[in-house]
């Protein structure tokens, strides 16, 4: 009768062992379900002065927390017994090659590499459970840290970009796909001023340190500098906007909203601008005011930034050195320094405060696509990616990162308070997250069926002047959203 070989046992016991395993799971699956039942019949006899809705919640919470770490524990379990039948298995295999066995030191070296991979796996699965529960925890913090105040509707396509105004009266903009640009006011969500001139996508727009001017960037190869004027209306009285539960609407299969209503039709329009500047050869996907406003910047597919004289909208300096298309440009808010950023995988420091010259430098801090990167008010660069990371920079000392922040996700135009230098990160899986210069998060903005983004959120704007929103997001659902963040609550909960 032949005799199984010593492998083919080992298989055979480690499958035995994974359908124990599996029954196992089967019973305590089965059991969970009693576990919250036997929770609350062990607190109901006991006195509490917590309101009831609130201890069912946390009853609920400490069920989940009982069962993921009662998963946890099973997987860790399962993982040990395969670590024990791969090292079996390299013993058994270890006799058979060349009818020899191996050297200690290449056994060790065998297991060693398969336990360091277990290993990682079982650190993983831990982390993603555990982000679970904290997740939570959290969610309540920051729905009444992060709240929702107003959504500004009325463009056709996706927005790219938004922006609010440095002086009075304080309206904010936004930059559509729609080949608009919208002034709206930030108290009653109506549209103020619609800007028409641009033959294609509106891909950015930014207002003047002092006069009521706007400059944008479009597909059609122009950046346009356009003067508007308007009359803040007199806010209403504020209205319950909440949803009860028989209005809720789930847009979660909806990828549009109701474009039939266009409540921009109305505004007052603006059609032609005051100049318009024409050097690049492909599409401008950004354009800024230098300090003082006597000079911009624009950043375009053709792989180059140019640098403008607004008065006479001649051309001072050509920037060239990105090997493909850039992606954003931003300007010092007190210094006449630029800086650029591009699919190259890098972003460029420009140096114009010496007239004569201007000096530039190579950071390649990322893998993917440099998606933004801008200026705080201090000595720092914010630079944000595809690759999922964004990173804090010290101008004194810009050859490594200060801090460094992994997302989940591709992160789009960031945007850093001026006060309390607080980033905020919108990205493509269409969630908006907080964290302050050092890396450390500090809240996600709420959002629901009810509110929210409900598509990539392309750009976050945060203003100090506003006393009631003062972050603005917007994003692919063809909608503006202003938030009212409560930052001395953000930063005690830190």
């Amino acid at each position: 009768m032949p005799t199984e070989s010593g492998s083919w046992a080992a298989a055979r016991q480690t499958k035995q062992k994974r359908k124990s395993n599996s029954l196992t799971l089967k019973r305590t699956n089965s059991s969970e379900q009693e576990r919250p039942s036997l929770h609350r019949d062990m607190l109901e006899g006991q006195d509490s002065k917590l309101p009831s809705s609130v201890r069912n919640t946390l009853l609920e919470l400490f069920g989940q927390i009982e069962r993921e770490f009662e998963n946890l524990y099973i997987e860790n379990l399962e993982l040990r017994r395969e670590i024990d039948t791969l090292n079996e298995r390299l013993a058994v295999e270890g006799q058979a090659i060349d009818g020899a066995e191996l050297s200690k030191g290449q056994m060790k070296t065998k297991a060693s590499h398969s336990t360091s991979q277990l290993s990682q796996k079982l650190k993983t699965t831990y982390k993603a459970s555990t982000s679970k529960i904290v997740s939570s925890f959290k969610t309540t913090t920051s729905r009444a840290i992060c709240q929702l105040v107003k959504e500004y509707v009325g463009h056709r396509d996706g927005l790219w970009d938004v922006s609010v105004t440095r002086t009075q009266p304080v309206v904010l903009g936004t930059a559509s796909a729609d080949h608009t640009a919208l002034l709206w006011s930030i108290e009653t969500g109506k549209c103020l001023t619609k800007y028409v001139g641009h033959a294609g996508s509106v891909n950015s727009i930014k207002f003047h340190p002092t006069d009521q001017i706007a400059l944008t960037a479009s597909g059609d190869q122009t950046a346009h500098i356009w003067r508007y004027v308007v009359q803040l209306p007199t806010p209403l009285p504020s209205a319950d906007t909440s949803i009860s539960a028989e209005e809720e609407v789930d847009f979660s299969d909806k990828d549009e909203l109701d474009a039939d209503g266009d409540i921009s039709s109305d505004c007052p329009t603006v059609r032609v601008p005051i100049t318009s500047l024409k050097s690049h050869q492909g599409v401008v996907i950004a354009a800024d005011w230098l300090v003082g406003g006597k000079q911009a910047v624009t950043a375009s597919w053709d792989r180059t930034a140019n640098l403008y004289d607004v008065e006479t909208s001649e051309l001072v300096h050509s920037l060239t050195g990105h090997d493909q298309e850039l992606t954003h440009c931003c300007t010092h808010p007190t210094q006449r320094l630029v800086v650029t950023s591009s699919r190259d995988t890098t972003f460029r420091l420009w140096d114009f405060r010496d007239p004569s010259i201007h000096s530039v430098n190579v950071f390649q801090g990322h893998t993917d696509t440099v998606t933004s990167a801008v200026f705080t008010v201090g000595d720092n660069v914010v630079s944000g990616s595809d690759d999922r990371t964004v990173k804090v920079w010290d101008l004194k000392n810009m050859r490594s990162p200060i801090a460094t922040i992994r997302t989940d996700s591709a992160v789009n135009r960031i945007s850093v308070s001026v006060g309390q230098r607080i980033i905020a990160l919108p990205h493509d899986n269409r969630q908006v997250r907080l964290f302050d210069m050092s890396g450390v998060r500090l809240a996600r903005l709420p959002r629901s069926n009810r509110q929210g983004h409900r598509r990539m959120v392309c750009c976050s704007a945060w203003s100090e002047d506003h006393p009631t929103c003062n972050l603005f997001t917007c994003g692919f659902d063809r909608q503006a959203i202003g938030w009212n963040i409560n930052i001395p609550a953000l930063l005690q909960e830190k």
